[in-house]
């Protein structure tokens, strides 16, 4: 199998994950639940894995750094903590259900979509200047469009969030460990992001970045090994916001993989999809047949591409394709308001997405092997 759809979740791991995995299978117990070695040891796996993350992602303390099970559940953390009935909510045109269906279970909340025309960073971001003009009490934005790779000029939305002190909801679940993210360089409240994509973790695992002083509600209570006198989840963090055992071997493995990010170097593994992805665009390109969406310039995509085929329906590709021992994605993604904004609702898209073990020889196969498929 070659496998191309990191976007959804990265297959590929490094041994060194694996192995962390196993370890802490067979040594570590509950965290925070006892004074004995293999609890302790369990303990100091989530605060490795803290450290990595918040030396990482711009945060202070490793107290700032949430676990989660997935940028999913990390979302609906922030959303419910700042949304209330009757907010009004301004978001981009490229955001995931994860976002769309948490605003839309929130009675109430006036929703602003905003995008310039499609893979226009400077139309959005003129979008965004204009939807300030009635100040909005949230803004929520994605760092890339899981659908079509686009980069959204997150940093510019983040200053004008920043000079009227709204909050602002990062979603980075495709550019975490791929891209720059800071939570002090952009100031937001809170970035979500899941541990198994980009970071090269277990799926399972998820990452909410807090800034200092915000006060989240929690979306799930009970248990924390602290203040167990209490009725009410701790005042503090991450406590406040952890019920529950956590998965710590997942956990170990994910700082593990964020080791490994930072040993490759996130400009490497950038440079490395984006050269991979542009030769795949120029070959897609030369059929007649195929129709490549998505941003023009280099600097504005990371290694997603989407493409559909002329008359053909996206999903039945996609499968031919799989029965050639292809691994990709198609339809629309979780992410129709993208879909809404490109244009391509209707048909959804085939997605290519790329990982840093991905090779010129596996994109010249599947190049040649989509050749056969259109030719029939």
């Amino acid at each position: 199998m070659i496998y191309l759809d990191a976007a959804a979740t990265s297959l590929q791991k490094p041994v060194s994950v694996l192995r962390a995995v196993n370890e802490c299978m067979r040594s570590c117990a509950s965290p925070g639940r006892g004074d004995y070695p293999a609890a302790r040891r369990a303990g100091q796996v989530l605060y490795e894995c803290r450290q990595e993350a918040a030396d990482l992602f711009g945060a202070n303390a490793p107290e700032q750094v949430i676990f989660t099970v997935s940028a999913t559940h990390g979302l609906n953390i922030a959303i419910r903590s700042y949304v209330r009935p009757g907010s009004r909510v301004v978001i981009s045109g490229y955001e995931h259900n994860a976002v769309t269906r948490t605003l839309e279970s929130i009675p109430g909340v006036n929703v602003v979509s905003v995008s310039g025309k499609a893979f226009d960073t400077e139309g959005d971001r003129c979008a965004f200047e204009q939807a300030f003009k009635t100040v909005p009490d949230v803004v929520i934005c994605c760092h890339v469009s899981n659908v079509f790779g686009y980069i959204l000029p997150v940093k510019e939305v983040a200053d004008l969030c920043r000079e009227r002190s709204v909050p602002l909801i990062v979603d980075a679940s495709q550019s975490a460990g791929i891209l720059p993210v800071s939570l002090q360089e952009l100031g937001a409240s809170c970035i979500a992001m899941p541990g198994h994509k980009g970071l090269l973790g277990p799926q399972g695992t998820g990452l909410l970045i807090v800034r200092e002083g915000e006060r989240l509600m929690p979306v799930l209570t009970g248990g924390t090994g602290s203040e167990s006198r209490l009725q009410t989840m701790p005042d503090f963090l991450p406590d406040r916001l952890e019920a529950g055992t956590h998965p710590v071997a997942a956990i170990g493995g994910l700082s593990v993989g964020i080791r490994a990010v930072k040993s490759m170097g996130r400009e490497r593994i950038l440079s490395h999809e984006r050269r991979l992805i542009q030769q795949l665009e120029r070959a897609l390109k030369g059929f007649e047949m195929v129709e490549v969406l998505g941003p023009e310039r280099e600097e504005d995509r990371i290694g997603v591409l989407s493409f559909r085929v002329k008359g053909q329906d996206c999903e039945e590709i996609a499968g031919m394709l799989a029965e050639k021992g292809f691994a990709l994605r198609a339809g629309l993604h979780c992410a129709p308001l993208a879909h809404r904004t490109a244009g391509t609702l209707e048909t959804g898209t085939i997605r290519v997405s790329l990982s840093p073990y991905n090779t010129e020889a596996e994109l010249a196969a599947f190049v040649r092997t989509l050749g056969k498929i259109l030719q029939k």
